[in-house]
């Protein structure tokens, strides 16, 4: 496996690293501390290394901070693979050993955070989790109720229609574009002016190379993954939870009460913020990680 620099940005270099015969991008900044973890931040559905530019700037001057493209997203390669956490816990497991060559603090927003669980959950080396309105599911306590026959008949057509090709590429199509990206962002920011041009074309831009429908399409086609309650069941590392309230895309008081429920070595803090406080609220949420890792680490 090798890695070429390059020169991703005018203001950010990054890497890239050949993974399973293909380039996935990373970005590196900061020095390693003999008695510091060093931290992985991994972004959610649509993300990239560039949704942590605000968090590596200030981290960097603590921690060497990498931060990583998932296969298929950002400037990584979007190869026709079945897209899975198992996938992406894969990927992570081998930068960790074969670039990082440290177990470092996994630090994950959405389905980034659902990715650093399935991999602190079989790395019993990794020395502690952030997660930042983590995706994922939990097993129900109940049951759901069985729906009606005429709307289980809907729910499977829909189910059906989704995984069509045509449907889902044509969704896609609609979904990239600049304007429904800007709209979607401000239902999920509360501060409305953290949705810069810069983000919606850092969202924008992956979404024109090849493969990047494919990637959207197996969203609806990809089994669901292992249950989060199974996953904490199976990590021993310490954890922060951090919830942005002004989540509309989850029930962040229950998610926090469920983690609580399966896990006892947890910190947590509610922020005014949305589904992604380390770009809406960059310094707290950097602050908060940063006396974290030190009061454990140090």
């Amino acid at each position: 496996m090798q890695a070429n620099t390059l020169t991703a940005t005018p203001t950010e270099k990054g890497t890239f690293w050949q993974w399973r015969g293909e380039q996935i991008y990373y970005v590196r900044a900061g020095l390693r501390h003999p008695h510091r973890p060093p931290l992985l931040l991994v972004h959610g559905f649509g993300g990239s290394t560039d949704h942590w530019r605000k968090n590596i700037a200030e981290l960097q001057e603590e921690f060497e901070v990498w931060a990583i493209d998932l296969v298929g997203f950002g400037r990584s390669a979007k190869p026709q693979w079945q897209y899975s956490g198992d996938l992406w816990r894969q990927q992570l497991t081998d930068f960790i050993t074969d670039v990082i060559g440290a177990p470092p603090v996994l630090v994950g927003n959405s389905l980034g955070g659902y990715a650093s669980l399935c991999v602190a959950a079989s790395n019993a080396n990794i020395p502690g989790v952030v997660l930042l309105n983590s995706a994922g599911p939990f097993t129900p306590t109940v049951p759901p109720p069985e729906p009606p026959p005429m709307r289980r008949a809907i729910q499977k057509a829909a189910k059906w229609l989704f995984q069509q090709n045509l449907v889902s590429w044509l969704l896609f199509q609609w979904t990239r574009r600049r304007s429904v990206i800007r709209r979607t962002l401000e239902k999920v920011y509360l501060d409305k002016t953290a949705v810069t041009d810069q983000l919606v074309e850092d969202i924008y831009r992956p979404s024109c190379d090849p493969g990047a429908a494919g990637v959207f399409a197996s969203v609806f086609k990809t089994p669901q993954g292992e249950k989060v309650d199974v996953l904490l069941g199976q990590m021993t590392c310490p954890l922060l939870t951090l919830w942005g309230e002004g989540d509309p895309w989850m029930k962040v008081k229950e998610r926090s009460a469920q983690f609580r429920e399966h896990y006892h070595q947890l910190t947590e803090y509610y922020l005014q913020a949305g589904h992604c406080p380390h770009d809406e609220i960059p310094q707290r949420v950097n602050q908060l990680i940063r006396d974290w890792v030190l009061g454990f680490s140090n």
